[in-house]
Formats: structure tokens, C-alpha cells, sequence
């Protein structure tokens, strides 16, 4: 299913669904009980949101008896990756780096801030492989 880029926004515009998607990525396939306690919302307020995420084909389930567990649609948010590389105006096409002649007219104040999401994410990488090597 292709989703028009304007869908994707106001479909993401809501930072519950967003919150939601993260858990799912994070943790793998949840229910909607799992999802409603560990983001403190209402189970039917986790039902719409996940409604309208599966709507859009952000999200898919699959019944397993009683248990509904929602999972990413890898496909569709990768569509949605190429969405938002788009229209990104730093340059890098998704790669996470500045295409090098962008990198040459880069002002200071763009590099500097780029710099700063480059920490953060190297920061958040970091703690995830402390993680991993705490648990082995």
C-alpha cells in the first residue's frame, strides 16, 4: 500500500501513535494491555491509535487466540524513512552524513547543529550496546 506523504505526517502528527511505534520497535510485538501499561494511556486510546497506524499501514497484527499482538511494518516505515529523506533539507539523503558538497557549503551553524543529532545519536547507540553487554 503506497501512503500519500501527507498522510504519513498527520498520521505521525500525534505523539501517542509516535510514543507507540517507538514501544513497538523497541520491545517487538505487543498487546494492547502491554502497550496501555507501559505508556500509562486508556486501552481504548491505545485501540484508536493502533486503528489508525494499521489504517495507514504503519502497524499489522495478527490474531493468536485471545492475544492481538501488534508489531512495525518494516516496509511501510521504511517508505516512510524515504518520505521524510525527501523532503530533509540537511543534505544527507538518509545516510546520516552530509553529502560531501553539501558538506563544503554547509554553513558553520548547520554543521554545528548536525554535529549535536550526531552526539545524541552516538550517545543513545552507546547505551543500547552497554545494554547488550550487560545482559550477555
Amino acid at each position: 500500500m503506497i501512503i500519500e506523504p501527507a498522510e504519513i505526517f498527520k498520521v505521525l502528527s500525534v505523539e501517542r501513535r509516535v510514543k507507540i511505534i517507538e514501544l513497538l520497535k523497541a520491545n517487538g510485538a505487543l498487546g494492547v494491555k502491554e502497550i496501555s501499561n507501559r505508556l500509562g494511556i486508556t486501552l481504548p486510546a491505545v485501540s484508536q491509535h493502533l486503528k489508525i497506524l494499521k489504517q495507514a499501514g504503519l502497524v499489522r497484527s495478527e490474531r493468536q487466540g485471545y492475544w492481538i499482538p501488534y508489531s512495525i511494518n518494516e516496509e511501510a516505515m521504511e517508505g516512510c524513512r524515504e518520505v521524510l529523506n525527501e523532503v530533509c533539507t540537511c543534505g544527507c539523503q538518509g545516510s546520516g552524513r552530509f553529502k560531501e558538497k553539501e558538506l563544503s557549503k554547509a554553513s558553520l551553524e548547520a554543521l554545528k547543529k548536525y554535529e549535536i543529532e550526531l552526539q545524541k545519536e552516538l550517545s543513545i547507540v552507546q547505551g543500547r550496546v552497554s545494554e547488550i553487554e550487560a545482559e550477555e
